[in-house]
């Protein structure tokens, strides 16, 4: 069996195992600028699974360690309602966000695990291009802790 095969089928099994859904450290802020509300809606959506209040640009992308794994607005939002890469995040916390023009970076801890144990947490930089209420691009760098 390949390691891609063995990679998604792992991801299938710890999304069947996951107990509850996890607890977001991203909830709304009342002192957020707009940028700042627009990206927070997208973390609260790495846990929630509800995408409905994430605003994409219809070609939005996203760039995670390199790599593309988002195409447009559309796919984006159906990946962080029903993508099972999600389903395994747990929670996310000690959140720092920054604002610059356009951009909001944001960096924080991410927990993941199955049936409430948590496997692994890594630490994530995200930088959003904001410039008209909708997420355009979003580059992730992960590194483990």
């Amino acid at each position: 069996m390949n390691l891609k095969r063995v990679a998604v089928l792992s991801a299938a099994l710890a999304a069947s195992l996951t107990a509850a859904p996890g607890i977001a450290g991203a909830q709304p802020n009342p002192s957020d600028t707009e940028r700042v509300a627009t990206a927070r809606a997208y973390l609260d959506a790495l846990v929630s699974h509800d995408a409905s209040a994430v605003h994409f640009a219809p070609d939005a992308t996203r760039v995670e360690a390199g790599l593309q794994t988002g195409y447009s607005g559309p796919q984006l939002s159906r990946d962080l309602e029903t993508g099972i890469q999600y389903r395994v995040i747990q929670q996310i916390r000690d959140l720092q966000i920054s604002e610059a023009g356009d951009v909001v970076t944001t960096r924080y801890l991410l927990d993941s695990g199955v049936a409430g144990i948590r496997l692994t947490t890594v630490q994530i930089t995200e930088t959003f291009e904001i410039p008209d209420g909708t997420i355009h691009t979003i580059v992730a760098d992960i590194v483990p802790v």
